[in-house]
């Protein structure tokens, strides 16, 4: 398994080759240097493949063009400039940074900062509130929330790599989130505070200018715009409550809840939101985008799913189950060896999506063998994901290029940002798995 992490990371950092293309290479190589049969290594590819895509390719798509469609429309940018409004200045900075992690629930990290940077930038002028503090807001918001809370893909497929109940994601990703997020703002604020940026290092000096696209006339209300992101998290909620109350779920609960039907009304709003607000050319273009977007997510994941198959299949789950479980808080080492995986994944190559969708599978049978419920792994595997975001990675230069930052101002919010929330994230894991083992 060792082995075939470092070629898929190889062939990734040294020949350029696409996660996707690199996964299946890395799948082969640990199905057949383990004794498989060559054609049962093949039939592991297309099985994890189809069974993960199965389960949340759906749900993923409708996702992404729910998110566009919402960005699109104006609506997101609604949501920004209502929720900042309606703060006092002395908690601005809070607001900006809640609106981010909202608007990440259903629209990609790098997306949701195009949108609400404008908003930061005419905030710090406003409030006189030094920019660093607003970038890290937003930053930590943002990346909270797409790594989380689904519909965004990796919390999305964590529930159906290991197997629970996507409301208990849903609702975990959340509140822990949203706590851990409020934290890590607090924390950067008082390292900032205590002198960490050097303006004439730290900022490029030139003026960053954001043509508004759409005008405040022509966007969608608050309460349309906030539609489409909160119909599917109340009806994936309204399916695992009812599991927790009833003994038997009403067939049209079931249905309703299901990931399939939640995120199909979630976009279907989305659809009847910028009907209003856009021609029906433009609603086509923004959908064609999204599946764009969409497809290299999507075969990144399948990727993911066909490499976690194959380990599946050679059985070297319970082996790493046997040494595991005989150790001293087995749930915890679990945790910190998921965590550590991701990590080296995230740094070495980029991709939170990769290096958390590929430490998933890489653990989903060990967590079978471990006795603490897998969203305590989940949680870890994300966070890893998150950890360490630098040069290799698209959102550092989003962050840096739009906020007028140099590469040291970059490293300084994008990348502390992101470390402070995956460790606040590894934390809770740790302490869930050891007082609520189980839920």
């Amino acid at each position: 398994m060792a082995i075939s992490i470092a070629i898929i990371l190889f062939l990734i950092l040294k020949f350029k080759l696409n996660p996707a293309i690199s996964l299946v290479i890395g799948a082969l190589f640990m199905g057949i240097a383990s004794g498989m049969p060559m054609t049962d290594t093949l039939s592991g590819i297309g099985k994890g493949f189809g069974g993960l895509m199965g389960a949340i390719g759906l749900p993923i798509g409708f996702g992404v063009i729910l998110g566009q469609l919402l960005s699109d429309s104006g609506g997101a940018r609604t949501i920004a400039t209502t929720m900042v409004a309606k703060t006092s200045p002395k908690n601005a900075i809070y607001a900006i940074g809640f609106t981010a992690f909202l608007l990440s629930i259903p629209v990609f990290y790098d997306v949701t900062f195009v949108i609400i940077i404008p908003l930061g930038i005419a905030l710090a002028k406003e409030s006189r509130m030094p920019m660093p503090y607003i970038i890290g807001s937003m930053v930590i918001g943002a990346g909270t929330a797409h790594t989380l809370v689904p519909p965004t893909p990796n919390p999305m497929a964590a529930a159906s790599i290991f197997n629970f109940d996507l409301g208990v994601m849903v609702g975990f990703g959340g509140i822990v989130g949203l706590i851990v997020a409020f934290i890590a703002m607090k924390i950067f604020f008082f390292i900032l505070d205590k002198g960490l940026w050097n303006a004439a290092k730290d900022e490029t000096g030139i003026e960053i200018v954001h043509e508004e696209n759409v005008p405040a006339e022509n966007r969608p209300s608050f309460l349309l715009s906030v539609i489409p992101i909160a119909l599917p998290i109340i009806l994936i909620l309204l399916g695992t409550i009812s599991k927790a109350l009833m003994n038997e779920v009403p067939m049209v609960i079931q249905f309703l809840s299901n990931r399939i039907i939640a995120l199909l009304a979630g976009v279907l709003a989305a659809y009847l939101m910028a009907s209003r607000f856009m021609e029906s050319e433009a609603i086509e273009k923004s959908a064609a985008t999204a599946t764009k977007a969409a497809g290299i997510v999507l075969l990144i994941t399948g990727a993911g799913g066909a490499f976690g198959k194959v380990i599946q299949m050679t059985d070297i789950g319970n082996v790493l189950v046997q040494h595991i479980s005989h150790t001293a808080n087995a749930g915890i080492v679990t945790i910190l060896i998921t965590y550590f995986i991701a990590m080296v994944f995230r740094i070495a190559q980029g991709s939170g999506t990769v290096a958390a969708i590929t430490t998933m599978t890489l653990m989903a049978t060990v967590v079978q063998g471990v006795d603490i419920h897998p969203v305590w792994v989940a949680l870890a595997a994300l966070s890893g994901g998150l950890s360490i975001g630098h040069v290799n990675d698209s959102g550092f230069w989003v962050t840096a290029n739009l906020s007028g930052l140099s590469v040291t101002g970059g490293l300084k919010t994008y990348t502390l940002g992101g470390a402070i929330v995956s460790l606040l994230t590894l934390l809770a894991a740790c302490l869930g798995a050891l007082f609520f083992p189980m839920i």
